[in-house]
């Protein structure tokens, strides 16, 4: 089976944005990607953007990668997604994560305990909404509905929607967080992602939560999020992806936790994470890019000729992922254009 190809719009204004968003987002429909995902964080919003697209996209699927479990209560999550479904004929995505405490204590005002037992209880509200089989009554350790000693009463969502069930993926990196994506989603989207350490780092987790949930490899859309040029000015392409990395190892987490720097022991940089988190925390960010190997670059982006990317888009295919959800980093609007084309070309199926 060919590689469905998803492109990443990140976040509205750090990525493409207005009229470039369309015009790259219609150029990816046209090559024969499979979907589009957007991004939200402390600014732009995944429900408006995709809902902007909605109209001027005919067959293109629109994901969210991710939606804030924190942003909204899960009533509302199911409301956006089920009028976007329905707006879009059927084409909408959703696409669930906790955030980290930063953004869920810091923006939000919502606590971060236990941020994937609360996700997965999202996700069980979620589902029931939209299935739209009689009013809703939950009674968890993170929602209750309708609260109890109120004027409240069961509801149900008010509109037939497209679709009874829409498609969830998780945004998740931690063991315990990937195995909740392989026990109860219908697909995973790693942020950082190598696919020669796939399954020495992941294959245990996915097999853990597959015997929970009862289900087996082909239940999960694996659908890493990568980094992608083509051709073009590579040094330039390549200074970008190592400009993420110093981001991750250095600034997300702390010396003691960082999830990203984690990953990067278990992909086999681990000396490279800590040497690049030191000096990013010692305030020499200069020299923690200085730190970044090439080779990093090319475990965890497709960033190359077209015979090399085409060369690792084999190994994907040989590692039985489903899906790659790329973030074009050339700056030039011709170059990110050939990019799409020329990957659209070689995942034909």
């Amino acid at each position: 089976m060919a590689l469905k190809l998803g492109l990443n719009l990140g976040y509205w204004g750090i990525g493409p944005a207005g009229e470039d968003a369309v015009e790259l987002v219609q150029a990816a429909e046209r090559a024969g990607f499979e979907s589009v995902w957007a991004a939200e964080s402390y600014g732009s919003d995944v429900v408006s953007v995709l809902a902007w697209l909605a109209p001027q996209t005919k067959t293109i699927k629109l994901g969210g990668a991710i939606m804030q479990v924190p942003a909204r209560p899960p009533a509302a999550a199911a409301m956006a997604g089920a009028t976007i479904d329905k707006l879009s004929g059927g084409r909408f995505l959703f696409g669930f994560g906790p955030s980290g405490p930063q953004v869920s204590e810091g923006w939000y005002g919502a606590p971060y305990a236990k941020p994937w037992g609360r996700t997965r209880e999202y996700v069980e509200v979620v589902r029931r909404i939209i299935a739209r089989e009689g009013p809703l009554e939950h009674r968890g350790e993170h929602y209750t509905l309708p609260l109890p000693g109120g004027e409240g009463k069961a509801l149900k969502l008010n509109f037939h929607p497209q679709r009874n069930r829409i498609p969830v993926f998780l945004g998740a990196i931690g063991r315990r967080s990937v195995e909740l994506a392989a026990e109860i989603a219908d697909g995973w989207i790693p942020i950082l992602f190598s696919v020669d350490a796939f399954e020495q780092t992941w294959g245990e987790h996915l097999e853990a939560g597959f015997a929970r949930g009862g289900r087996q490899r082909s239940d999960l859309e694996v659908s890493p999020s990568l980094q992608v040029a083509i051709d073009g000015d590579q040094e330039a392409a390549k200074n970008v992806v190592k400009a993420g990395l110093v981001l991750y190892f250095g600034g997300m987490g702390s010396r003691k936790t960082n999830f990203y720097v984690d990953l990067a022991h278990r992909f086999g940089f681990g000396e490279v994470a800590d040497e690049v988190q030191r000096r990013f925390q010692d305030g020499d960010r200069g020299g923690a890019f200085e730190a970044m190997p090439d080779e990093i670059v090319e475990a965890t982006s497709l960033v190359g000729t077209e015979a090399e990317v085409a060369a690792r888009i084999e190994r994907f295919g040989a590692a039985g992922i489903d899906r790659l959800i790329v973030s074009p980093v050339h700056v030039d609007r011709a170059e990110q254009l050939h990019t799409l084309e020329r990957l659209a070309a070689m995942t034909a199926g």
